[in-house]
C-alpha cells in the first residue's frame, strides 16, 4: 500500500513540477524613492495587545488522513483542521498589521529567509508574515510527497512539488497582499496563510491571542486583525514618540460556523 502511494505521489509530483507557475524568484523591491523617511528608533513607539474570542468556539472538523499511511503514523491520535485556535479566551493565528498611516517611510528588505515547513503532514506555521522581496524558504521535513500551491490574487501563483525529504526551495513575492492562501494538492487538509507586507509592522497572535508590534514612528494608524474564518476587525490608533499602547480586538462566534 505504501509503495502504491509513493508511486502515485511521484506521478503527481511530476505533474506538479511540469505545470508549476513562474520561475525561481521574483525581483526584489527597488531602492528608496526620493524623499523617503527613515524611522528614528530612539523615538519609536510600541503597540501591543490581544485578540479575544467571544462565544462558543466552533469545533474544528476532523481530518481523514487514511490516503497516506505515513501521515497516519505521524498523527496517531488523529488530527483536526486548525481554523479555530482559542487559548484562555484568546484567539491565536490572527494576523495583525498596520494597514495604513505610514506615509513615506521606507524600510530595508530583510535577507534572512522566512521558513514554511511541512512536518507531520501539516504546514508550520499555519499563519505567518513576510516582507515583499524577502525569501520564503519552503521545506519538506516529511518522508512523503508534498506540494506547495500558493494561490495569490496580486502576486504570481506557483505550484511547487517536493517529493524528497529535506527538500528546500525558495520563492519571493513582489507585491503587498493580505492574505495569500497555501494548500497541498496531495493532502487536501493542509492549509497555510501568508501576509506579504511592504513594512515590518505585523505580528501573528499566540499564547492566548497576544501580539506586539515594535519600532513604530509616531502617527495615526489603521490596525487590522485578520482571521481565516472570522474576517477582519480594524481600529484607529494614535501613537506619540516613545509611547507604549495596548489595544484589544474581539471576534465573535459566527451564528453558524462551518468548517
Amino acid at each position: 500500500m505504501r509503495m502504491n502511494y509513493l508511486r502515485s505521489a511521484a506521478a503527481a509530483g511530476a505533474l506538479v513540477l511540469a505545470t508549476a507557475c513562474g520561475g525561481s524568484h521574483d525581483a526584489a523591491p527597488s531602492s528608496p524613492p526620493a524623499g523617503a523617511l527613515r524611522v528614528d528608533e530612539s523615538k519609536a513607539a510600541t503597540l501591543a495587545g490581544r485578540v479575544t474570542f467571544e462565544g462558543t468556539v466552533p469545533e474544528n472538523a476532523p481530518v481523514k488522513m487514511g490516503g497516506d499511511p505515513y501521515c497516519v503514523t505521524q498523527n496517531p491520535n488523529g488530527a483536526h483542521l486548525e481554523r479555530f485556535d482559542v487559548t484562555d479566551g484568546g484567539l491565536n493565528n490572527v494576523f495583525v498589521y498596520v494597514k495604513d498611516g505610514l506615509g513615506n517611510y521606507y524600510f530595508d528588505t530583510p535577507t534572512e529567509p522566512v521558513k514554511l515547513d511541512q512536518q507531520g503532514c501539516r504546514y508550520h506555521p499555519h499563519v505567518l508574515g513576510i516582507r515583499v522581496g524577502q525569501p520564503l524558504e519552503i521545506v519538506n521535513s516529511d518522508e512523503t510527497m508534498h506540494n506547495v500551491h500558493a494561490m495569490p490574487a496580486a502576486n504570481r501563483e506557483f505550484n511547487l512539488g517536493q517529493a524528497i525529504q529535506h527538500q528546500a526551495d525558495k520563492r519571493t513575492f513582489t507585491k503587498r497582499e493580505v492574505m495569500i492562501p497555501f494548500k497541498c494538492d496531495v493532502h487536501g487538509w493542509m492549509q497555510a496563510f501568508i501576509g506579504v507586507m511592504d513594512n515590518p509592522y505585523f505580528a501573528v497572535t499566540h499564547d492566548g491571542g497576544k501580539f506586539e508590534i515594535k519600532n513604530l514612528p509616531a502617527g495615526t494608524y489603521t490596525i487590522e486583525a485578520w482571521h481565516e474564518k472570522l474576517g477582519t476587525e480594524t481600529q484607529t490608533v494614535t501613537l506619540a514618540d516613545k509611547q507604549s499602547a495596548n489595544v484589544t480586538f474581539t471576534f465573535k462566534a459566527p451564528a453558524a460556523a462551518g468548517n
